[in-house]
């Protein structure tokens, strides 16, 4: 219809029994258009739950560890791990120290890589293992398909 007045479009609407309804307010000059306002708040909300649909959230889980941990107890954990990073979930394993045990933290590292060559089948070691105070982790993300 091109540029007209405020009022004319509000008679416009009115005369279509119809709303006026401000689409682009940022436009010079602002955008409106003649339409049921319902229908507009209807059909945006129906896009935004499409597009949230359309997400994919990273979950994030843990393993704990310590540097003492048996094998039989780390198997079951790394078996949890698997499960998870097969379904998509991303995989933080994190070994913290007590005590003294903190002086060998090279132990803590061959564990970190025993488990990452364990789930190389489904993971790429997505952070490599670091120290962070007491604990030492890295991340492993599942691999792309």
């Amino acid at each position: 219809m091109g540029i007209v007045s405020l009022r004319e479009g509000l008679e416009r609407a009115e005369a279509a029994e119809l709303d006026l309804v401000e689409v682009a307010p940022d436009a010079d000059p602002p955008v409106a258009r003649i339409m049921n306002f319902g229908k507009f708040l209807y059909e945006k909300e129906k896009k935004e739950r499409e597009a949230r649909k359309a997400q994919t959230k990273i979950e994030i889980k843990e393993i704990r560890l310590r540097p003492k941990t048996t094998e039989h107890h780390r198997g079951f954990k790394v078996r949890d791990a698997q499960g998870w990073l097969e379904s998509g979930m991303k995989v933080r394993v994190t070994i913290r120290f007590r005590g003294r045990e903190i002086t060998y933290p090279e132990l803590a590292l061959e564990d970190l890589r025993d488990i990452a060559k364990e789930l190389a089948e489904v993971s790429d070691v997505e952070q490599a293992p670091q120290m962070e105070g007491r604990t030492m982790f890295m991340m492993l993300a599942p691999k792309k398909k």
